[in-house]
């Protein structure tokens, strides 16, 4: 199995393939060797499970899932990588890599058709300009998946896995809290990377459970209304809400007395049972006016 964490060797084997990193498509393999190893055991790879990896690169994540999961599929968008993929990862038989981009994929399909029989673990080294797409991607997709354990930049990390209601939520931070638990497991450092970045980064697993998904009457409400309040934060929620839905202020006023908020609040203030009743009493409101 080729080492690819060692600096000589990815450099050797990337000028053989002629590669040149694309700053567009946020290119930065992995080349520590304790990354790797610890997301793959962290991340479900293992007896019983498919695990389907986002962004394979040369695969040195791919190496360890294949070692350790029933099956791996990995999903990769840029074509010059697959000859490397196969010199690189071509031994294991449990393991297939399918070219394209994972946000134009049907994510339950795909993971009826590679892993059938078998509980399923996504492990991916997102790049960091289209983290929230992919990950909104997977969780929308209600796919039965049990984790997703992916390397984002520290910064979204944070937000990822911040109590929503505090001041470092965001509509992101909603989003997952309702599909699912995201903990942060460990920093990585930027020198983790070839080429390193400007950033630090960190190992995030989010815990895919419906937990809040009985008590919404409408989650395209819900979730446009998270994201139109968000869109302007630093406005009341009243404010922000009249502007973007345009809802009256005295109906929204008249909700939030309701529901007993305030009528300065922000939408960060609101933990995520009182967006679903707000959401809720809205889509009444809404109804009410139809009859």
């Amino acid at each position: 199995m080729m080492n690819l964490t060692d600096m000589k060797t990815v450099k050797s084997l990337l000028a053989k393939h002629g590669f040149h990193f694309s700053k567009k498509l946020g290119q930065n393999f992995l080349i520590d060797p304790s990354v790797c190893p610890r997301i793959a055991e962290l991340g479900n790879a293992a007896p019983g499970y498919g695990v389907l990896e986002i962004g394979p690169g040369i695969g040195t994540l791919t190496q360890q899932l294949a070692l350790h999961a029933e099956r791996v599929t990995s999903v990769e968008l840029d074509q010059r990588l697959l000859p490397i993929l196969q010199e690189t990862v071509g031994e294991f038989d449990n393991l297939h890599v399918l070219h394209g981009d994972i946000l134009d994929f049907d994510i339950p399909k795909l993971l009826a058709q590679e892993f059938p029989g078998l509980r399923v673990a996504v492990c991916a080294n997102l790049p960091y300009y289209i983290t929230t797409p992919i990950l909104m991607h997977l969780l929308e997709s209600g796919a039965p998946v049990d984790t997703i354990t992916v390397m984002v930049q520290k910064e979204v990390a944070e937000k990822l896995q911040a109590k929503v209601g505090t001041r470092d939520s965001g509509a992101i931070t909603v989003a997952v809290n309702y599909y699912g638990t995201a903990e942060l497991l460990f920093p990585v450092q930027r020198d983790s990377f070839l080429p390193p970045p400007n950033v630090d980064s960190a190992v995030l697993q989010i815990r895919v459970e419906q937990r809040y998904a009985h008590l919404t009457d409408n989650p395209t409400h819900f979730f446009a209304m998270v994201k139109q309040g968000f869109s302007q934060r630093r406005k009341t929620l009243v404010n922000a809400l009249s502007a973007t839905m345009h809802y009256e202020k005295s109906r929204l006023i008249g909700v939030l007395r309701e529901l007993e908020l305030p009528e300065t609040v922000r939408m960060e203030n609101l933990t995520m049972e009182q967006l679903i009743a707000l959401s809720n009493r809205l889509c009444q409101v809404d109804a009410g006016e139809s009859n």
